[in-house]
């Protein structure tokens, strides 16, 4: 039996030309380089949302278990490497900063978030502010906001701090103690080498004036800081910073557009 045998049926090859075609990605990068644009901001353009101070969005620089301090670059808005800790610890809960604040330290607002799990530097998440650790920085004001993860199960039914366990806070407050040490000059950035210092002087020096020169040094450590576990307050004193920290950005903003 034959097949009827039909030709193939030729059809012009069709060319799209669409008047939104992109050009070439040489002529794209070329003219994106041309063009002035501005990322967002992470402080300045992210909101806090409608439930601050209570709830509000906060900005992560700092992942729980990170020994690299992130800090937010305030001119690009972008999220730098500070230092890495010069002590043997690490951050014992995600660490950012509240959008759209400002404190006395011309900085926005920090905030210690408590949560299940660690979080990538510069991802924002939804917080319930449950408490205010007050805190002196090298004689300069630096309080902390406490606060617990609004959409973590483990964590979001907690309302105060004083639902906290206590060793929580305990080591809240060591952590502040010890990683914020004042700079040392570089030849003592670490402990072994200030080790190797003392031991060098214990060559000319009695052992009297030894043990002397080591109490010193180790109280000199919190000098101008106090961090005490008592001092940490309610929810209620957490909003009242907050919301202070929100007035005096709203009026930096009117005298900045004032100028």
């Amino acid at each position: 039996m034959v097949k009827n045998m039909v030709p193939p049926i030729e059809t012009p090859e069709k060319t799209f030309h669409s008047s939104h075609s992109h050009p070439p990605l040489n002529e794209r990068i070329l003219s994106s380089m041309t063009r002035r644009s501005v990322a967002a901001h992470p402080w300045h353009d992210l909101e806090m949302g409608p439930g601050a101070p209570l709830v509000f969005n906060c900005v992560i620089e700092i992942p729980r278990g990170s020994k690299v301090k992130y800090e937010l670059d305030k001119k690009t808005g972008l999220i730098m490497v500070d230092r890495v800790l010069y002590s043997s610890v690490v951050y014992p809960h995600n660490y950012g900063f509240i959008p759209r604040t400002l404190c006395e330290d011309n900085d926005p607002m920090d905030v210690l978030v408590i949560m299940q799990e660690p979080v990538i530097p510069g991802c924002f998440l939804r917080a319930k502010a449950i408490g205010l650790m007050p805190m002196i920085d090298q004689g300069e004001k630096d309080d902390k906001i406490i606060a617990v993860c609004a959409d973590d199960p483990e964590y979001r039914h907690f309302n105060d701090i004083k639902e906290l366990p206590p060793h929580r806070l305990a080591e809240i407050r060591r952590f502040f103690e010890d990683c914020h040490w004042p700079h040392l000059p570089h030849s003592f950035e670490d402990l072994d080498t200030l080790l190797m210092f003392l031991f060098g002087l214990s060559v000319i020096v009695n052992l009297v004036f030894k043990c002397c020169f080591l109490n010193h040094l180790l109280d000199k450590k919190n000098e101008n800081k106090k961090v005490d576990v008592d001092d940490f307050l309610p929810a209620a004193s957490a909003h009242e910073a907050i919301q202070h920290s929100i007035d005096l950005y709203a009026d930096y903003i009117v005298e900045t557009l004032r100028r």
